[in-house]
């Protein structure tokens, strides 16, 4: 069986920097009816656990560090056994959420993570955050962006931690020579695609976005 992706939505809020925001976070799970990943277990242990259901949950991995990607993580963990996996580069903002518990293993450039047919490659991308990472996954045309790159631009780098310059490399380098077809499912908000973003990358580094 094929692996499948399922979204789910879950809400909270965001902190950083003294400020706090209400968001609405994509939680992506990828797996097939037996065994499955989580991508950022934000904000909701149990809607996540309820959603993952009686599959074997293998691994929790998280984007970057920010708490709305992370928050559930630790609970989610514990309910399941899965692994979490962050990027080193991220332990700061992780322990601005966590400070009493580590991931349990280290995202690296182009290591693999499997799941029940998927083979999601890590593509290290700073800038959002330092430990930022996407996960590519040829077989099923799709790139798992964090807030790396939204439906309209870079995630947002006006906050500790981030970088525009930084942040728009990852994206040029990274990013724009995958497949144009390639679907860019994000941390919030709507899909896109590699092809309908690329065009656009002269106007985000006037705008500085």
């Amino acid at each position: 069986m094929a692996a499948r992706i399922e979204r789910l939505v879950t809400s909270g809020q965001f902190s950083l920097d003294g400020g706090t925001w209400d968001v609405d976070n994509n939680v992506w799970l990828v797996g097939d009816d037996h065994e499955v990943v989580v991508i950022d277990a934000a904000h909701d242990a149990d809607a996540i656990a309820e959603a993952v259901g009686d599959r074997r949950l293998t691994a929790i991995v998280c984007t970057h560090a920010h708490n709305d990607h992370v928050g559930a993580a630790p609970a989610l963990a514990d309910r399941t056994g899965a692994t979490i996996w962050l990027h080193r580069d991220d332990l700061p903002l992780w322990h601005q959420t966590h400070p009493d518990r580590d991931p349990d293993a280290w995202l690296t450039d182009d290591l693999v993570i499997e799941a029940a047919g998927a083979d999601l490659t890590v593509l290290h991308t700073p800038g959002h955050a330092p430990g930022a990472v996407c996960l590519y996954d040829p077989g099923l045309g799709t790139v798992f962006t964090g807030d790396t790159l939204f439906q309209g631009g870079p995630g947002a780098t006006g906050r500790s931690y981030s970088d525009f310059p930084t942040i728009i490399d990852s994206i040029r380098d990274k990013l724009l020579v995958l497949p144009p077809e390639t679907e860019v499912r994000t941390g919030h908000g709507d899909s896109t695609t590699i092809g309908a973003e690329a065009p656009h990358l002269q106007e985000w580094i006037k705008r500085g976005h």
